[in-house]
C-alpha cells in the first residue's frame, strides 16, 4: 500500500469519528494557542520595555547620590602581622554630589561624554487660580531635553541666562496641564502658576511620553532651572542625580569607569570599591537587560506550562488511538488477511496521529494569533507575534502526534490476523 492510499484510509477513519477526533485535537489546540499567545505577550512586553528605556535617553548613564555610604577604617598594629578592618555604616549622611561635580565631568571627558544634566527633585504643591495639585519638580540645566530625549510641545525650554540668574520659570508636563486646566493640550506658555507659594512663569509645555514600564507617569512633572530649585525651592547645596549622555554605546563602559574614578578621587573615597562609594552608577543597557531578563523568565515559565499542556494533549492522542486500535481490531485483521503488511498498518495509524496533531496545531495557531490581536485591540496590550514561535508550534505539534502515536500504531501492526478476525 502506498502513502497516498494510507493517507486516504487514515482520513476515512478520522471522519468516521468526528466528535472523538475533535476532542482529541483539543489538547493540542489549547497548547499551541497558549504558546503563541504567551510568546506574543512576552515579546510585546520586551519591546515596550526597550521603547520605555530608550525614551529615558540615548546612551544614558545615571549617577545617583548614595546616602548609605560605608566607611572602612584600617587599623594596623606594630605587634601584629595582619591588618584588621572595622566597618561603620552611616545611613544618614548627606549627599556629597554637587553641581560642580557635573560641570567638571562634562568638561573633563569630552571624548566619551556628550552632554550632562544634573538633577534635584522634590514633590511640590502647585496652584492655578482655585485649582490645587501636587506633582514632582525637577531642577536641571539646558541640556536636559537632549540628554533625556524630551521634546517641547508649545513655548520653549528655559535658557542658560535663566539658569544663571536663578529665575522663576518652568516647563510643565501634559499631566500637570491636565490637572490645572482640565486639558492636557492647553498651551500654558505665559501663564503664572504657584509652586510652593512662589509664583513661576510657565515658558513651555512638554510632549507627552506616557508611563514607564513600572507605571510611573513621566508627564506629571515640572522642570525648572537647577539653580532656582536648589536656592529658591529646596534650599540645598547637593544634587540627587547626574544624567550623562555618552557619545556612543561603545564608549559607555569607559565613560562609566572614568566618572567613577573621578568621583572617588574628588570625594576622597578610600577603597574597597564599589562598597565604599558615596554614589551609584546605573547604565541604561544594564537596566534594559535586567527588565528583559525578568520578562524573559516569566515568558519561559508560562511557555513551559503551555508545553506541558501539549504533552497532555499528546497523551490524549495516544489514549484515543489505543481505543481506536481496539475498536478496529477486526478491520485490521481483514486488511492483513487480504495482503496488508505490518508496515502498512503502522504507517496508517501514524498518519492518523500526525493529522490529528498537525490539524490541531494549525487551529491553535489561528486561535493564538487571533487572541494576541484581540488583546492588543481590546485590552491595549502590546503583543508581537513571533514567526519563530509559530514554526516551532507546528513542528512540536506534529512531533507530539508522531511520538505519542508510535505505540498505538506499533500495537496495531503487530496484531495476529487470525486473532484479529476472531475479535468481537
Amino acid at each position: 500500500m502506498n502513502i497516498l492510499e494510507s493517507f486516504r484510509v487514515a482520513m476515512r477513519g478520522l471522519t468516521n469519528n468526528k466528535m472523538r477526533t475533535a476532542l482529541t485535537m483539543l489538547g493540542i489546540i489549547i497548547g499551541v494557542g497558549v504558546v503563541i499567545l504567551v510568546v506574543a505577550i512576552g515579546e510585546g512586553a520586551s519591546a515596550r520595555i526597550a521603547d520605555t528605556v530608550n525614551s529615558l535617553g540615548t546612551n544614558l548613564l545615571t549617577v545617583q547620590a548614595n546616602r548609605n555610604r560605608v566607611k572602612l577604617n584600617a587599623a594596623t598594629s606594630s605587634t601584629a602581622t595582619t591588618t584588621t578592618a572595622t566597618a561603620t555604616a552611616s545611613t544618614g549622611s548627606a549627599n556629597s554630589m554637587t553641581l560642580d561635580d557635573s560641570k567638571k565631568i562634562a568638561a573633563n571627558f569630552t571624548k566619551t561624554v556628550d552632554a550632562v544634566a544634573p538633577q534635584v527633585n522634590t514633590n511640590v504643591q502647585i496652584r492655578l487660580g482655585s485649582v490645587d495639585a501636587s506633582t514632582q519638580l525637577i531642577g536641571t540645566n539646558i541640556d536636559y531635553p537632549y540628554v533625556k530625549n524630551v521634546e517641547i510641545a508649545t513655548g520653549r525650554f528655559f535658557t542658560q541666562d535663566e539658569v544663571d540668574g536663578t529665575l522663576k520659570v518652568c516647563v510643565v508636563g501634559p499631566t500637570v496641564a491636565q490637572n490645572l486646566t482640565g486639558d492636557a493640550h492647553t498651551n500654558m506658555a505665559g501663564t503664572s502658576i504657584s509652586i510652593n507659594r512662589q509664583n513661576f512663569e510657565v515658558v513651555g509645555t512638554l510632549v507627552g511620553r506616557g508611563a514607564t514600564s513600572f507605571g510611573q507617569d513621566q508627564d506629571d512633572v515640572i522642570l525648572v532651572p537647577i539653580t532656582t530649585a536648589m536656592r529658591r525651592v529646596i534650599n540645598t547645596q547637593s544634587i540627587n542625580d547626574i544624567l550623562i549622555r555618552c557619545t556612543t554605546p561603545q564608549t559607555m563602559p569607559l565613560a562609566q569607569e572614568q566618572v567613577a574614578n573621578f568621583l572617588r578621587n574628588r570625594h576622597h573615597i578610600p577603597p574597597p570599591y564599589p562598597d565604599n562609594d558615596d554614589f551609584r552608577i546605573r547604565s541604561q543597557t544594564d537596566l534594559l537587560a535586567t527588565q528583559q531578563s525578568v520578562t524573559g523568565t516569566m515568558t519561559m515559565l508560562l511557555s513551559l506550562v503551555a508545553v506541558i499542556s501539549l504533552v497532555v494533549g499528546g497523551i490524549g492522542i495516544m489514549n484515543i488511538m489505543l481505543v481506536s486500535v481496539t475498536e478496529r481490531t477486526r478491520e485490521i485483521g481483514i486488511r492483513k488477511a487480504i495482503g496488508a503488511t505490518p508496515d502498512d498498518i503502522l504507517i496508517q495509524f501514524l498518519i492518523e496521529a500526525a493529522i490529528i496533531s498537525l490539524l490541531g496545531g494549525l487551529i491553535g495557531i489561528v486561535l493564538g494569533v487571533g487572541g494576541s490581536k484581540i488583546l492588543s485591540v481590546v485590552a491595549g496590550w502590546n503583543t508581537v507575534v513571533n514567526i519563530t514561535a509559530i514554526i516551532a508550534a507546528v513542528v512540536v505539534s506534529a512531533g507530539v502526534g508522531l511520538f505519542f502515536g508510535i505505540y498505538p500504531a506499533s500495537k496495531a501492526s503487530k496484531l495476529n490476523p487470525i486473532d484479529a478476525l476472531r475479535f468481537e
